[in-house]
C-alpha cells in the first residue's frame, strides 16, 4: 500500500472540485513508499523512495510504470529549481548529482548541451562534506555541514546568490557564505537561511516584501530578518514566488510578501500571522508552496489553499479557501501528515511515520508480551500508564465504560504510533485525563525516554560485559520494546523460560555500544556527546544493525546522519 496520494490533476486536465484522493499507481510493484517529491516549472516530477532510488515522470503525463534512474548510489534528498534538479547521495561521504537545463550554469559544471538528461556527478564538490542541497529559480546551493560554508552557482543578478557583484551567472561553483546552519529555497528568486548565530537571514529579490525585511528593496547580501518569535520556535520554512511562510512548533502560520496571483496579503513586508487562523484554535501540521499557490494541512485534516489552484475558484485567488471535500476524504486524510505542492493544479499527501512508530504499530497488531488488555485488546500496562500519566486500572475503567471499541482502537493508535485517527474524539478522551494538545506536547519517543534504563518499571535485565573493567553490567530494559524493534530480541524472548528474568548479551560489543543501541531502540535517537568516538560508533552500528535484525527499512545512513548532527 503506497504512502503517497495525489490531490488534483496528474494528467493536465482541470477539475472543478477535488473530492478524490488518488494513490500513485505508476511505480513498480516493489515500490510501496515514497519519502519525497519535487517538480520543476515544466511539471517534470521526481520521486525519491526510502531505498534512495529516483523516479522521474515525463511532464505531468506519467509513464505507465516509472523506472528508476540506473547506476546511481542511494540518494537521501532531492531539490528542484525552475528547470533543473539536484540529488544528494546517502553515502558516508555524500556526493551531489545534477540534471535538467543548464543554460544558467545552475548545475555547476560545463556541459556540451544545455539539457542534461540524467543525474550527473558534480565533480567540483567531491572533496566537500555536503549535507544539504537547495534550489531557487536558476540557482543551486550546497551546504557543507562540517564547515558551515554555503557554496552556490547559477544566476547571480539582483543578489540571487547573496553576492553584490553584477554578473550574469556564476559558471562554476563558488564559496558564497560562512557560518550557515540551514538554507531554504523554493519556487522563488529569494533565499532564507539560519546562520550559526541562531538568527534568520535573507537575500535576493524582494519586490513584494517576500524577504520580510520591512521594505521592498532587494537584498544583495544576507540581511537579518527580525521576527516576532524566537528562531528556535520555527518548525518549517516554505518559499514560493514572491512570498515566504513559516510554521512554528505550536502550529501557527506566518507569511510575508504579495503577488496578484497568490494573494498572500496586502503590503506584507514583515512576517505576520495568517489572519484566517490568528484568532481561532486551528493547529496547522504542514504547509507547502507551489509557484503561485500555497497549501495548508490542519490538524483537523482540512486542506486550505491560497493563490491560483486550477479548478477551485481560479478567479478568486486572493481569498484563502478550503478545498471542497466529502467526509470520506476528511477521514482518509487522518493518517496523512505531510503536504507537498508541485504546481497550481497538483498536490501530494504523505504518510511519514518514524521507524519507532512503525515497529510499535506492529507490536500493537501482534500483541507480543502484552501483560493486560482493554476490551480484549492485548496491551502493555507500563506504556499505557507512561503515555497517559494515570494508573492502568483507572484508564481501563474509564475507557470500557465510556468509549466505543473503535474509539479505544483509535486511542491505542495514538499511544503506540503517535497517530490521530479520530482527532476530535481522541483529544476529548485525552482531555479527560488532563492531556491538552497531545499532538504537540506528547511525542512517543519523549515518553519512552522516561522508561530508558528505568529499574522501577523494567521487567528484564540484559547482562553486558564491560571490557574496560572486565566486569559485567546489568541494563534494565522492557521486553516488549526490544522485541518490537529487534528481530533477534523477539526470537530470544519468545524462546526463554517463562521465569527467566535476565540474559547475557553475546554480541561482543562494548557496554557503551549496547547502551547506545538500546537508546536508539527506545527513541530513534543516539545520545552522542562531544567525547564520543563517532567513527567508532559508525563502524559498530554497521555490524549491530544486522546482528540485532533491526527494521530492514532503516537506511544505515539515517543512523550516521544522527551521529553527524551532534
Amino acid at each position: 500500500m503506497s504512502n503517497i496520494k495525489t490531490l488534483g490533476d496528474i494528467n493536465g486536465k482541470k477539475k472543478r472540485i477535488f473530492e478524490t484522493l488518488d494513490p500513485i499507481k505508476t511505480f513498480p510493484e516493489e515500490v510501496t513508499k515514497i519519502v519525497d517529491v519535487v517538480s520543476n516549472y515544466d511539471m517534470t516530477i521526481v520521486f525519491l523512495s526510502p531505498e534512495g532510488k529516483l523516479y522521474q515522470s515525463n511532464k505531468v503525463n506519467y509513464h505507465e510504470k516509472l523506472k528508476a534512474f540506473e547506476n546511481l548510489p542511494p540518494m537521501k534528498s532531492i531539490a528542484s529549481g525552475y528547470h533543473h534538479f539536484l540529488a544528494l547521495s546517502n553515502e558516508e561521504k555524500p556526493r551531489v548529482y545534477g540534471w535538467g537545463q543548464n543554460g544558467n550554469k545552475e548545475l555547476g559544471f560545463i556541459s556540451n548541451n544545455d539539457d542534461v538528461v540524467k543525474p550527473t556527478l558534480i565533480e567540483s564538490l567531491k572533496d566537500e562534506n555536503i549535507g544539504q542541497i537547495c534550489c531557487i529559480g536558476f540557482c543551486s546551493f550546497f551546504l557543507n555541514k562540517t564547515t558551515n560554508i554555503l557554496f552556490g552557482c547559477g544566476d547571480s543578478i539582483d543578489g540571487k546568490l547573496g553576492k553584490p557583484e553584477i554578473t550574469e551567472s556564476y559558471v562554476t561553483i563558488q564559496k558564497l557564505h560562512e557560518n550557515v546552519a540551514n538554507v531554504f529555497g523554493g519556487h522563488s528568486y529569494h533565499t532564507l537561511m539560519i546562520k550559526t548565530d541562531g538568527k534568520l537571514y535573507g537575500f535576493g529579490l524582494n519586490y513584494m516584501g517576500e524577504l520580510g525585511l520591512g521594505h521592498k528593496n532587494n537584498a544583495y547580501t544576507p540581511t537579518q530578518i527580525k521576527l516576532k518569535f524566537p528562531v528556535e520556535d520555527i518548525s518549517k520554512i516554505r518559499i514560493g514566488y514572491q512570498f515566504s511562510s513559516i510554521l512554528t512548533n505550536d502550529g501557527k502560520l506566518y507569511a510575508t510578501g504579495l503577488t496578484l496571483k497568490t494573494g498572500i496579503g496586502s503590503n506584507l513586508t514583515k512576517f505576520e500571522q495568517y489572519p484566517q487562523f490568528k484568532n481561532n484554535n486551528t493547529i496547522i501540521k504542514d504547509i507547502s508552496c507551489g509557484y503561485y499557490m500555497f497549501a495548508i494541512l490542519t490538524q483537523e485534516n482540512e486542506i486550505w489553499v491560497h493563490g491560483t489552484f486550477n479548478g477551485i475558484n481560479p478567479n478568486n485567488s486572493s481569498v484563502i479557501r478550503k478545498i471542497q471535500t466529502g467526509n470520506n476524504l476528511i477521514n482518509e486524510l487522518s493518517s496523512y501528515n505531510q503536504i507537498k505542492c508541485c504546481d497550481n493544479n497538483l498536490m501530494f499527501l504523505f504518510q511519514s511515520n518514524s521507524y519507532l512508530t512503525q515497529d510499535l504499530g506492529n507490536l500493537l497488531k501482534n500483541g507480543y508480551f502484552s501483560d493486560c488488555n482493554i476490551q480484549n485488546i492485548p496491551v502493555h500496562k507500563i506504556l499505557i500508564e507512561t503515555r497517559i500519566g494515570k494508573s492502568f486500572d483507572l484508564i481501563k475503567k474509564y475507557l470500557e465504560s465510556n468509549c466505543k471499541l473503535n474509539e479505544i482502537q483509535d486511542l491505542l493508535k495514538w499511544i503506540y504510533c503517535d497517530q490521530m485517527i479520530n482527532l476530535k474524539r481522541t483529544n476529548e478522551i485525552l482531555n479527560h485525563f488532563g492531556i491538552q494538545n497531545a499532538e504537540k506536547t506528547k511525542l512517543l519517543k519523549n515518553d519512552l525516554k522516561q522508561l530508558l534504563f528505568d529499574e522501577q518499571t523494567s521487567d528484564f535485565k540484559l547482562v553486558v560485559k564491560n571490557e574496560d573493567e572486565e566486569e559485567e553490567e546489568e541494563l534494565y530494559i522492557h521486553k516488549f520494546i526490544l522485541a518490537a524493534r529487534s528481530g533477534l530480541f523477539l526470537n530470544m524472548f519468545q524462546n526463554l523460560e517463562e521465569n527467566l528474568q535476565k540474559v547475557k548479551d553475546y554480541s561482543g560489543k562494548s557496554l557503551e555500544t549496547i547502551e547506545l543501541l538500546i537508546s536508539f531502540l527506545y527513541t530513534d535517537e543516539l545520545p552522542i556527546t562531544a567525547d564520543t568516538d563517532q567513527e567508532f560508533i559508525k563502524e559498530e552500528f554497521e555490524d549491530i544493525v544486522e546482528y540485532y535484525q533491526l527494521n530492514p527499512t532503516i537506511p544505515m545512513m539515517d543512523i550516521f546522519e544522527i551521529c553527524s548532527k551532534i
